[in-house]
């Protein structure tokens, strides 16, 4: 067991100690973060399969003193290693997706092609072999009384977290942060895509009472439909109608308790980074022009926090690795602080 009590959180982060540093362990951490490096559908740029271990390297450089929840970190958060396995599956079936997105894109008929039938299935046999993995480690961390949170990857990739949150807490609702509806039924053929995520937890996560997307700037018809014909089981605030909101007097204030308020008394937090600005997150998998800046988000978290309502998880993906560790840093402040609200919602 690891005794927080007498840690420094001035001293110079040590490389060899876990997530910002903290010298913990599973066992006597409060908050254990599940990393997935899986990115097997990404559809625009690839790299998410790293972000955990870049996140977790640019860490180190993120300071323990968070001015409104100042002890949150003597909880203990941990991370537990990259499952290579995991990592090796991804990066096989991203090849095979590879090649069978290029096929598709060229008009050709899948039926026609043994080969690329073959590798759609084996494709969509990766997602539910993820899925399940993903129920089966968070589920056994939820029984242990542990709080959980997951680090992709690709957006698709907390879908088996949710429906262990959804057995664990009940009724809950998600606040997703996105530049994107994920609500298409399959993308190229997918069924487990990061375009899917919110379709797919709609369909099997009996306990998921509604979703309030915020930030949205592109999507599909098809998407625009469903959340048209939704009942309001699904809530979208558009990037543009924000904006349009601020610019004819509205306070983002106003806007983020108006937000806040759409959701029932359970949240989960499903933040995909290109719900940011794009200069915050310029090799994010799906990019797209607008979005927040992070203090923006910081102010609406806030706002949730300050509400009473109780977050019982989250997930960040979609961060992209490159030359730069700019990405990483980034994503290392957001977890940081979506740790610090996971524990004091606890409380």
């Amino acid at each position: 067991m690891v005794d927080l009590s007498a840690y420094d959180p001035n001293s110079v982060s040590n490389p060899n100690n876990n997530i910002f540093g903290l010298p913990t362990d599973e066992e006597s951490a409060r908050l254990v973060i599940l990393p997935v490096p899986w990115e097997v559908t990404v559809s625009y740029g690839a790299g998410t399969a790293r972000a955990p271990e870049a996140i977790l390297k640019a860490s180190y450089q993120v300071d323990l003193f968070d001015p409104e929840m100042p002890d949150a970190w003597k909880n203990g958060f941990y991370m537990r290693p990259v499952d290579r396995k995991v990592l090796m599956k991804s990066d096989y079936l991203r090849k095979e997706a590879e090649l069978y997105i290029d096929y598709i894109s060229k008009g050709d008929d899948v039926n026609a092609n043994q080969f690329m039938c073959k590798t759609l299935r084996e494709v969509n046999e990766g997602g539910h072999y993820l899925t399940e993995w993903m129920r089966e480690q968070s589920r056994a961390l939820l029984e242990q009384g542990k709080l959980v949170a997951v680090l992709g990857g690709d957006h698709s990739v907390p879908l088996g977290y949710m429906k262990s949150i959804g057995e664990k807490y009940g009724d809950f609702g998600i606040l997703q942060i996105d530049a994107h509806c994920d609500l298409r039924d399959t993308y190229e053929g997918f069924k487990h895509s990061h375009a899917s995520i919110m379709y797919n937890a709609l369909q099997e996560v009996p306990q998921l009472q509604r979703v309030v997307q915020v930030g949205l700037r592109d999507y599909s018809q098809v998407e625009w439909d469903y959340i048209a014909n939704s009942n309001f089981k699904v809530i979208a605030y558009l990037d543009r109608e924000i904006k349009e909101r601020q610019f004819n007097g509205e306070t983002w204030k106003h806007i983020a308790e108006e937000i806040i308020s759409q959701l029932p008394e359970q949240v989960y937090i499903s933040f995909d980074i290109d719900g940011l600005d794009r200069k915050l997150c310029p090799h994010t998998g799906t990019p797209v022009p607008g979005g927040f800046e992070l203090e923006e988000v910081n102010f609406m978290l806030k706002t949730l926090r300050m509400s009473g309502k109780k977050i019982i998880g989250f997930d960040l993906c979609e961060v992209g690795v490159s030359d730069s560790d700019w990405n990483a840093n980034v994503g290392a402040r957001v977890l940081f602080k979506l740790c610090n609200l996971l524990v004091t919602s606890q409380s």
